[in-house]
């Protein structure tokens, strides 16, 4: 069995899975949003602090699989220095008490394998990555066979939902409640521009909506409930048109068999259904991780290290570090 732990934002996480088998024996999560709605958003010293209290508590309800642990493994980059550092310490400290190999995990790689969890991966598969930090196509051949295609150039498709929940007064986090006052709102209220619309350039930018959004809410003072769903139903509509643009034109020049949509923000339903049509049109296969493991945890964590541990991506616990950017999956 392998111990995973999760802690690169501002989710408590910890999770047991069985090597052989890939089954999940165990997992409990522990989220910080209501501690960070008040402030809009997450503070990474808080955040650190209830990681401290939180990981503690967790490692405790695993306390009976302790025992029979062949490895630990942790997410150790990319996320909050702050935050990644508390359950680095806690693997690190596992390791050398109990004599385990220590397994580092990238965030980004533990989110395509939340598609896999309980299940055999499935290589090669076109991902959509799209969270609150990042927005990324990635041509994913293999555990170490990972090419990024396309990323953002500014904002990242989740942060914009965010940060147009907050310009409306909605409250943290904004995705989910941007996504369903949308469904409330007329989408052809409010034309929001399509970025790079013209451009060859295989990237995303939601900046110029973010700020389109502004100018709306600026000239509708003071907002009223229907004018908030009509904005939140116009920005989602752009938002989702502009990944389904640049996307298309990769399905045309891969044609994948598989394609797969991770990340926090792949739990929003409309981009569900739009992805589901585009792998329609094009023949192929779509996979989708179940909505309990598109946010940040421990289970896909565990999964992903099952693949390292067959692989022997071991780490010494003194020379594992934490990196909050990364250039590489």
């Amino acid at each position: 069995m392998i111990l995973s732990i999760e802690s690169s934002c501002d989710d408590s996480s910890i999770a047991i899975t069985e090597i052989a088998t890939k089954k999940l024996i165990f997992h409990r999560k522990i989220s910080q949003e209501l501690e960070h709605a008040k402030y809009g958003g997450v503070v990474p010293e808080l955040a650190s602090r209830l990681h401290a209290v939180d990981l503690p508590k967790l490692l405790e309800e695993a306390e009976p699989f302790l025992n029979d642990l062949k490895a630990v493994a942790v997410t150790n980059e990319p996320g909050l220095s702050v935050t990644l550092l508390e359950g680095v310490a806690m693997a690190q400290a596992l390791s050398i008490a109990k004599d385990l190999p220590l397994i580092p995990i990238n965030h980004l790689k533990a989110h395509i394998y939340s598609l896999f969890i309980e299940k055999e991966a499935i290589f090669p598969i076109l991902v959509l990555l799209i969270s609150g930090g990042h927005t990324m196509v990635l041509d994913v051949k293999g555990y170490d066979e990972i090419k990024v295609l396309a990323t953002t150039m500014d904002d990242s498709f989740g942060e914009s939902f965010d940060k147009v929940a907050k310009m409306m007064g909605l409250g943290y986090p904004g995705g989910p409640i941007v996504e369903k006052l949308a469904l409330q709102g007329d989408s052809k209220k409010f034309s929001m521009p399509i970025p790079l619309q013209n451009s060859p350039k295989l990237a995303f930018s939601y900046s110029g909506i973010k700020n389109a959004v502004r100018l709306v809410v600026e000239a509708n003072q003071p907002l009223d409930e229907e004018t908030k769903a009509d904005i939140a139903a116009s920005f989602q509509k752009a938002a989702i048109a502009h990944l389904m643009q640049k996307s298309k034109k990769i399905f045309k020049e891969l044609k994948p068999r598989n394609f797969a949509i991770v990340g926090g923000a792949s739990a929003n339903l409309a981009v569900r259904k739009a992805f589901t049509n585009l792998c329609e049109e094009f023949d192929c296969n779509i996979h989708l991780a179940d909505l309990a493991y598109c946010s940040d945890n421990a289970a896909m964590v565990g999964r992903c290290a099952v693949d390292a541990y067959e692989l022997k991506k071991f780490i010494s616990a003194l020379d594992i570090e934490v990196q909050p950017r990364t250039d590489v999956i």
